[in-house]
């Protein structure tokens, strides 16, 4: 049995592939070895992922997640999967990766992540061979949840948000500073935390503000990413994540503003990935 996992920092979509060719669906917290150890993803798969599966007789592993583009870090996630999962052939890649292959099969193409953050990088077909840092939260992912959330409350506190959304925004969260502080400085995952404001951007998607925003944020992914790379506009331009997918409409106008074409927008590479390694196995 095959077991596919599609990580961000906020969630884990899982697939159980049997050998009979049925497909058994888990979801669990998400995973980041940047502010997780292998003991803690150990003990967060064991409570949540086995009642799901309901077994550990995996013969396969290919794990996908947010922060697993280094060696290290890799090596962090296996070691926890493999304390659960002490049979199986447990490979490691980078969130991209599983993009790249879910979106592009074993075609060439500039793939982009726009969820909670931000990644992007170019594909010959076979594996990332180039990309653009994204510099994390506090310092880059423009265009992603986390960047639309922090803006809204920056705008929030700095009154320069339109009267009647600011008093939307006041009522629908009850906001302090402190408790802002708080969760961007002392807590971990500040990336989530304020990727869950701009789920306002969504209740409020027919103002004017909400859509300029978020227009504001792709033309800012494209400019600070996908012009970077040479000769871009000669690429199949795929996206993928919650924030791409909800305003695709968004996404699809700045394209067209910057001439370039984008050929797939899905909101979870997970079906896609599906697909790969059946075929591959």
């Amino acid at each position: 049995m095959i077991l596919i996992a599609e990580s961000g920092s906020s969630k884990t979509d899982w697939r159980l592939l049997t050998e009979e060719g049925s497909v058994k669906m888990a979801k669990t917290a998400g995973f980041n070895p940047y502010h997780q150890d292998a003991d803690q993803i150990y003990a967060e798969i064991a409570s949540q992922l086995l009642p799901q599966l309901g077994t550990t007789a995996v013969d396969e592993i290919h794990f996908y997640g947010a922060g697993c583009s280094t060696e290290t870090n890799c090596n962090i996630v296996k070691e926890g999967v493999s304390r659960l999962f002490s049979h199986a052939q447990v490979h490691v890649g980078h969130d991209l990766l599983a993009a790249a292959r879910a979106l592009s099969g074993h075609k060439a193409g500039i793939i982009c992540i726009i969820g909670t953050g931000v990644n992007i990088g170019l594909y010959d077909g076979s594996d990332i061979i180039a990309g653009r840092p994204s510099l994390g939260f506090w310092l880059g992912d423009e265009g992603s949840g986390g960047y639309l959330g922090r803006t809204l409350i920056q705008h929030f506190f700095h009154e320069e948000m339109p009267a009647d959304l600011h008093q939307a925004f006041e009522d629908t969260y009850h906001l302090n500073i402190e408790t802002v502080l708080e969760y961007a400085y002392k807590r971990n995952f500040p990336s989530s935390y304020f990727a869950s404001f701009s789920r306002f951007l969504s209740d409020h998607i027919t103002h004017p503000y909400s859509q300029q925003l978020i227009y504001n944020g792709f033309d800012a992914f494209i400019k600070r990413y996908v012009n970077k790379f040479a000769n871009y506009q000669e690429y199949p331009i795929h996206f993928t994540g919650s924030i791409a997918f909800h305003y695709q409409d968004i996404l699809l106008k700045v394209a067209q503003d910057k001439n370039i074409h984008i050929e797939n927008i899905i909101d979870n590479p997970i079906t896609g990935l599906i697909q790969f390694h059946q075929t591959v196995s």
